[in-house]
C-alpha cells in the first residue's frame, strides 16, 4: 500500500467490449476517481483518442456526472472541457492525437478510447513515456474490435493480454478483459450475444441486435460491422460493401431519350491523370414508384489502355470497344474531352449541381463554372460522403436504381469496401490499390448533390468544407 493512497493493481489495462455497453459512463467514473479521489498530488488525467472530438465524448460523460452531483460540484470546477480542483494542480482533460498539446504531459491516468482506430502507436508512446514521474499511474485502453492490421498498437496490446490470460506470460502490471464470442460460436444464435454485450438488457437491447443481425445476413459490409461492433469479433480485410445480388437488382434498362430535359445531378471523379475517370449523372424519380436513373460516362487515356489492362487485370480495351468506356487521346486523361462531354450533357439534361473531388480537378472545375455549371468541391471525408453512402446503400438494397447493367459500374461496385469511423460514419474505400472505385465515388458525390442542393439559395454550405467555385 502506498501511504496516502491505494496501490494500483495494474499499470496497464486493456478492455475490449462491443458498442453501446456503457464504456463512456464507466470510463468517465474511472477518470473522475483518478483525478479527484486517488490522493495523488497534481494528478493529471486524460481521455485520449485519435481525434479531440472523440475524446470529448467520454469527457462529456464525466462533466455530466459532475454537474449532477452536489458533492462533485462542490469539489470540481469545469471550464471549456477542463475539469480541475481549485487550490491544486489536479486536472482532467480530453486529448486528441490531432491536438498540439501533447508535450509536457505528466500523466497519472490515461483513458485511451477506441484503440483499434489509432493508425500508429505515436499517441500511446507519448502518453506512456509521460508517466515516468508517477509511482502508480494507469493506462487504461478500451476499444471495440476492428479489422486485423499487422503492427497495430491495438492488436499488440490485445495479444499481450491474451498471452497473460493463457498463462504464457507473467506480468502483474498488465490486466484486462475481452468480451467476445468463443471460437466456433454461432454468430446468429442470440444466446451467444451476451458474451460480447455484458450490458445486454441495460444499455444494449435484443430488438436492436436482431435488426442488425437480419441486415448482416444480406449485406457483406453490414456483416463485418455486426461482427466487429456488436459481437466484438475481429475480422480480416472488409468484404465487398455490396453483394452481387444487390448490385444486379438495379440493372434495369435506361432509355436515354426519355431522360432528355429532365433534372439531374452530377458527380465527377478524375482520380489520377493516367487512370480511369468517372462522370456520373443521377436522375431523381419524377413519379412515385419510379427508380433513380444512373447514367455513366467513363474515360481512359487511349495510349495507356493495354498497360492498364495488364496492371489492373481488367480488359478496358474490350469495354471501350463495346462502348462502355470513352478512350481519350494520349497517355493522360484529356480533361478537355471530359469538359466537352459535360457541356454536351448539359445541353440534353438539366444539370442542377455537380459534386467533384478537387484532386486534379481545379482547371476543369473552373472552366465548367465559367460555362455556367454549379460546381461543389467535396473533400473525400466522412462529413461529406457518409450520409450519401448510407442512402446509396439503402436504395441499392431496395432496388431503387436503374443503371442499365453498366458493366464498369458493376465491376467497381464489387471493388468497394467501406471505411468506418468510431461513430459508424462510413464512405467508399478500395480493397486493394489496383482496384478502381471511381464510378461509385462519383455516384456518391452526385447523390450528395441530390440530397443537399438548395436551388432557392445562391450558395448553401451543406458542409463546412464544401467549396463553391
Amino acid at each position: 500500500m502506498v501511504p496516502g493512497g491505494w496501490n494500483a493493481a495494474f499499470s496497464y489495462r486493456y478492455e475490449e467490449v462491443a458498442r453501446k455497453n456503457g464504456k463512456s459512463t464507466k470510463l468517465a467514473g474511472l477518470g473522475l476517481y483518478l483525478f479527484s479521489a486517488d490522493k495523488e498530488a497534481g494528478a493529471q488525467v486524460y481521455t485520449a483518442a485519435t481525434k479531440l472530438e472523440q475524446a470529448k465524448i467520454t469527457h462529456a460523460a464525466a462533466e455530466m456526472m459532475v454537474a449532477k452531483s452536489p458533492a462533485l460540484r462542490q469539489l470540481i470546477q469545469n471550464h471549456k472541457n477542463k475539469l480541475w480542483i481549485p487550490g491544486t494542480a489536479n486536472k482532467f482533460i480530453p486529448l486528441g492525437a490531432d491536438a498540439n498539446t501533447q508535450d509536457g504531459l505528466n500523466v497519472h491516468g490515461a483513458i485511451i478510447d477506441e484503440l483499434h482506430a489509432h493508425p500508429s502507436r505515436a499517441l500511446w508512446d507519448v502518453i506512456d513515456t509521460a508517466r515516468g514521474a508517477r509511482r502508480r499511474s494507469l493506462m487504461h485502453a478500451i476499444t471495440t474490435s476492428g479489422f486485423n492490421q499487422d503492427g497495430s498498437i491495438c492488436l499488440e496490446q490485445r495479444n499481450y493480454l491474451i498471452q497473460i490470460l493463457e498463462g504464457q506470460l507473467d506480468d502483474d502490471s498488465f490486466g484486462g478483459v475481452i468480451y467476445t464470442l468463443d471460437e466456433g460460436d454461432d454468430w446468429f444464435d442470440e444466446s451467444n450475444w451476451i458474451k460480447a454485450n455484458p450490458n445486454l438488457g441495460v444499455s444494449v437491447f435484443l430488438d436492436e441486435l436482431r435488426t442488425q443481425a437480419a441486415k448482416a445476413g444480406h449485406v457483406p459490409a453490414a456483416l463485418n460491422n455486426f461482427l466487429t461492433k456488436r459481437l466484438n469479433i475481429w475480422t480480416q480485410v472488409s468484404e465487398s460493401w455490396l453483394s452481387m445480388d444487390a448490385r444486379d437488382k438495379n440493372a434495369d434498362s435506361v432509355d436515354i431519350e426519355a431522360l432528355r430535359g429532365r433534372k439531374c445531378f452530377g458527380g465527377l471523379d478524375l482520380a489520377s491523370k493516367t487512370d480511369i475517370a468517372a462522370w456520373i449523372l443521377l436522375f431523381p424519380p419524377e413519379k412515385p414508384g419510379e427508380k433513380w436513373v444512373v447514367l455513366c460516362r467513363f474515360f481512359i487515356p487511349e495510349d495507356n489502355m493495354l498497360v492498364r489492362d495488364q496492371k489492373d487485370r481488367v480488359s478496358y480495351t474490350a469495354r471501350a470497344r463495346n462502348g462502355y468506356i470513352i478512350p481519350t487521346a494520349g497517355t493522360q486523361i484529356d480533361q478537355e474531352a471530359i469538359r466537352r462531354q459535360i457541356i454536351d450533357d448539359a445541353a440534353s439534361f438539366e444539370i442542377q449541381s455537380i459534386g467533384f473531388d478537387a484532386w486534379n480537378a481545379g482547371k476543369i472545375a473552373t472552366e465548367l463554372m465559367e460555362d455556367g455549371m454549379e460546381m461543389v468541391a467535396l473533400t473525400q471525408n466522412f462529413q461529406n460522403l457518409s450520409e450519401p453512402s448510407k442512402e446509396l446503400e439503402a436504395k441499392i438494397l431496395a432496388g431503387g436504381f436503374a443503371h442499365g447493367g453498366q458493366p464498369v459500374l458493376r465491376w467497381m461496385a464489387g471493388n468497394v469496401v467501406v471505411l468506418r469511423d468510431t461513430n459508424d460514419n462510413y464512405r467508399p474505400n478500395k480493397k486493394r490499390s489496383r482496384e478502381r472505385i471511381d464510378g461509385i465515388v462519383a455516384l456518391v458525390m452526385a447523390l450528395n448533390r441530390a440530397m443537399y442542393h438548395a436551388p432557392e439559395e445562391t450558395v448553401r454550405l451543406a458542409y463546412e468544407d464544401e467549396v463553391y467555385l
